[in-house]
């Protein structure tokens, strides 16, 4: 059975808007539920807070208006929520402490995104709803 991220929960993190709304149709379009979007370091931690248990995995965006996004990164991974970065500042400026989260250089493709929420996932079969 092929891999899918068919219905697949996710919370996006990015502080462009323009940038967030396409990530969120490339999400959308590869059959994911995207749960909410938070362009602050603030409310991403409110938004893992309130959708605990409804995520099955995130995309963060590194830096959000000079913040880091690490508290988000480190809350979600207490709660086993998988997730992986974006940045548009190159991937050797990634915290050592997220050495093994696959990190996507901006822009990337639809299907890099794909391979490295899959990766996260653990390349689970298709999902039912």
């Amino acid at each position: 059975m092929t891999a899918s991220l068919t219905g697949v929960r996710l919370l996006l993190v990015e502080d462009e808007a323009i940038v967030a709304m396409m990530i969120e149709a490339m999400l959308t379009d590869l059959g994911c539920v995207v749960v909410d979007v938070a362009a602050t370091l603030s409310r991403g931690l409110a938004l893992v807070d309130s959708t605990a248990g409804a995520l099955d995995a995130a995309v963060l965006d590194i830096n959000l208006g000079g913040e880091k996004v690490y508290p988000v990164a480190e809350r979600l991974a207490a709660g086993g929520v998988p997730f992986v970065f974006s940045t548009g500042y190159g991937l050797a400026g990634i915290s050592p402490d997220f050495a093994d989260v696959p990190a996507l250089a901006k822009p990337y493709t639809p299907y890099a995104l794909e391979q490295a929420l899959l990766s996260v996932l653990g390349a689970a079969p298709s999902r039912t709803q």
